[in-house]
């Protein structure tokens, strides 16, 4: 049986952070059916190019294992249609703006009073309160959200990610909630809300950044590929292409300076620890830098790599998907890519494929018996 088999789950979600949370859990067995506007559907399915046979890739890439209802919630019977499912379903999720479900009687406390054991998942950008006109765009939460700050060059305007991050951080810790509040349910049997935002999603993402600014006030800045704690920890330039090397112990640093043959370096005490070594940054990076330019970058793969020293040449995407598969993973299948979650009884499964706008609706039906 799959770990979430059985469990219904009426998914209101559209365009990244929802449906990636939704996708998750259908891969994990739950029956998840994807309510969306009849006149074209999820937002996503119109992003393109690219395309595969004809459908807009975007869309592709968070929507399998599902099935899909076309519903016109300003329309009363396709309304009853909505609520007649959100009685039946173990988990909601919905990401419209604040307001929009309660005033479709689709709101928590009136699907809760109808479905008591229901987890009702609610995805917005910057909460219900205050930010609830806030437009919740992963560009903007990345703006406002500081992610830009600390992303790119230090002389250049802040930078965006070069995907989504946000949305699919957000999508993470929804499907983590709803997982959650499963658990609640399992031993009670009592649902409960669940309240992710993307702008909460990021300042935990934010991580060592959001860290350094809580506990000691200090405002991280943009670095490039730099790092503010660990040196060396960026990319350096081979003979031929680029090469990142990430250092993060004093003895990974001596074993770097062992294959560069650069001795004179790891003895001189000023770089003996990582301290000393992001203190005098200007000093060694130009010297590592001066030798790693000696040899090709696929030459200093192969020998750090043997010496224990993290590193690696910047792949682009199909780079990246074949060193998947050169090292024993299945990154892509039947055309999808994989779930990255491994389970050893119940691993995720490739059911259906992303569904054509409502092409379910008797499946949907018949379970509500309508």
């Amino acid at each position: 049986m799959e770990s979430l088999g059985g469990l219904l789950v009426a998914d209101f979600s559209r365009v990244l952070a929802g449906p990636y949370a939704t996708m998750l859990l259908a891969d994990l067995g739950a029956d998840v059916v994807k309510i969306e506007r009849p006149d074209g559907g999820d937002d996503t399915r119109a992003w393109g190019p690219p395309y595969a046979d004809g459908q807009a890739t975007y869309f592709l890439g968070v929507n399998r294992n599902k099935r899909s209802i076309a519903l016109d919630l300003r329309d009363p019977g396709d309304l009853e249609v909505a609520r007649a499912l959100v009685a039946r379903a173990d988990v909601l999720v919905e990401n419209f703006r604040p307001g929009t479900m309660e005033r479709l009687g689709l709101g928590y406390e009136q699907a809760s009073a109808a479905n008591p054991g229901l987890v009702y998942c609610s995805v917005t950008g910057f909460g219900a309160g205050k930010g609830a006109e806030l437009p919740g765009y992963d560009l903007v939460v990345q703006a406002v959200g500081g992610l830009m700050s600390v992303t790119g060059e230090p002389s250049g305007p802040g930078t965006k990610t070069g995907v989504a991050l946000v949305d699919v951080i957000t999508g993470l810790h929804a499907a983590l909630g709803v997982l959650a509040a499963l658990r609640h349910r399992d031993t009670t049997g009592r649902g409960q809300r669940v309240e992710v935002s993307l702008l909460t999603s990021l300042l935990s993402a934010l991580a060592n950044h959001a860290s350094a600014f809580a506990a000691a006030g200090v405002v991280p800045q943009a670095m490039g590929n730099r790092h503010p704690s660990i040196v060396p920890y960026e990319v350096f330039e081979a003979a031929d292409r680029p090469i990142v090397i990430a250092a993060g112990n004093d003895r990974q640093f001596r074993a770097l300076c062992e294959v560069l043959d650069r001795q004179d370096l790891s003895a001189d005490p000023r770089y003996a620890t990582n301290a000393g070594r992001v203190a005098d940054r200007l000093t060694l990076v130009p010297e590592l830098s001066r030798t790693l330019a000696t040899a090709s970058a696929d030459t200093w793969f192969a020998a750090l790599t043997s010496a224990g020293v993290p590193c690696g040449p910047i792949n682009d995407v199909a780079g990246a998907f074949a060193l998947a598969s050169s090292l024993g993973f299945e990154p892509v299948v039947d055309g999808q890519v994989a779930n990255p979650i491994g389970l050893g009884r119940t691993p995720a499964s490739y059911r259906l494929p992303p569904p054509g706008l409502g092409q379910d609706a008797a499946w949907v039906r018949e379970i509500l018996g309508r």
